[in-house]
Formats: structure tokens, sequence, C-alpha cells
């Protein structure tokens, strides 16, 4: 604005080749500043950030343990099933409790090796609205933006490949003997979960918590931005 004012003061002092000459400049720098800073540049650096939270983080997921080891992600008892899982161990039956547990986590540690196509695809194609104010929010802004505008689609996908997650490693069998067992006691309320729905929304939360360490990585640590994209893109929030 400042450079634009001093352009209308000298016009009557200058020539039409040097007022051109001074106009077009001003419009090179603008246009290197918007391309610079542009919604595509950022758009991109979000994607990939994301991506790199698969990669690098959800990866982690997929080992034997990943889940089970894993506080911050590790499946426990629903709540609907606290009472069963205290009532089994206070019947001798806490080996079966742990079993159930297990049989959780290592069914989403298969789905979600099984479905990380499912997550780089939905990253890909995320229409990103409004990228700056991602990239100006909180540490977890574009995970949040992500898990908004995609879990809807993730969970159709998702909850397929967790079923038969939960029949491969024989969770279906585990829980249904628990059940079995538990409805089967005196003055119990029978009980009837649903699995697959509980272990699909737990793995996705698992997912979302492990990209949301990236992008903080990638946020807070200069050494977590491996490429120019980042570097440059990222760099525009350390200065907010």
């Amino acid at each position: 604005m400042k450079k634009l004012a001093l352009v209308c003061l000298l016009i009557p002092f200058m020539g039409l080749a040097q007022l051109k000459d001074i106009i077009k400049k001003t419009n090179d720098q603008a246009a290197i500043l918007t391309k610079n800073n542009s919604s595509l540049d950022i758009s991109a650096a979000l994607k990939e950030a994301l991506n790199k939270g698969v990669t690098e983080q959800v990866s982690k997921l997929t080992k034997t343990d990943g889940f089970y080891k894993n506080d911050a992600v590790k499946i426990i008892m629903p709540d609907e099933l606290r009472k069963v899982e205290a009532t089994l161990r206070k019947i001798g039956l806490s080996s079966l409790a742990d079993d159930g547990i297990k049989a959780f986590n290592r069914a989403a540690e298969d789905a979600v090796k099984e479905a990380t196509p499912v997550f780089v695809n939905a990253i890909k194609n995320i229409n990103i609205t409004d990228a700056k104010s991602i990239l100006m929010g909180n540490d977890s802004a574009a995970t949040a933006y992500l898990q908004t505008s995609t879990t809807k689609e993730l969970y159709i996908k998702f909850s397929p490949v967790v079923q038969t997650s939960l029949e491969k490693v024989g969770a279906n069998v585990i829980w249904t003997l628990i059940l079995k067992k538990y409805n089967t006691l005196p003055l119990v309320r029978k009980i009837n979960t649903d699995i697959t729905y509980y272990v699909t929304n737990k793995s996705l939360e698992g997912v979302f918590k492990m990209i949301t360490i990236e992008e903080k990585n990638i946020r807070t640590n200069l050494n977590s931005r491996t490429s120019d994209v980042l570097k440059k893109v990222f760099a525009l929030q350390d200065k907010k």
C-alpha cells in the first residue's frame, strides 16, 4: 500500500516507460509473495505432514504390540464391559479377560496394516478449504481437520477390515466365550456388545492420535521438516 501511494505521488515527475517499469516490478513482487504463501502450497504441505504421520507414526501401530503396549492407544474394555471384566477377575477368570483385551488390540494392529492405503488415499483426496487457518492453528489442527472430514468415510471402509481381523485373530471366539460365561452368572444383566463397532472406532482414534504426534513434531521441531515444502510453509507458522 505504501509503495502504491509513493508511485501515485511520483506520477507527475515520471516518464511513461519509467512508470510502467515500476508498476511491473510492484506487480511481480506481489505475485511472488502470493505464490510463496499460496493456499495451494500450504495445502500441499499439510497433506505431506499428514502423510508423514502415517509413514512415521501409524506404521508403528501395525507391528506386534503396536496397540497393546502403547498406552496412548491401547484398547481396553468398553465401559459397558468393565463390570464384565471385574466379575471375571473376581471369579478367577483373569486370563480370559486378558485374552479378550489382547484380542482387541491384535485385531486393531492387523486391521491398520491392511487399511493403511485407505488413510493415505483419504489424505490425498482431502479438500483443505482453509489451509492458512489450519496452518496457523494449534499443534493438531491438520489432524483434527482430517478426522472431521474423513471419519465417516473411513469408518465405512475400515469396519469390514476390522471384522475380518477380529475373526483372523480369534477375537470373536474369545468374546463369545467371555459373554457366554458372564451371562450365565446369576443376577447379572445380560450383555450384548457390538465388538466390531467398538474396535473400529478405537482403532481410528489410535490412528489419529499417532498422526497428531507427527504433526506436532513437524510444527515444533525443524529437523522433522524433511522436504522443501515443509520447511517453507511451516516456517510461516513459526512467525505467528
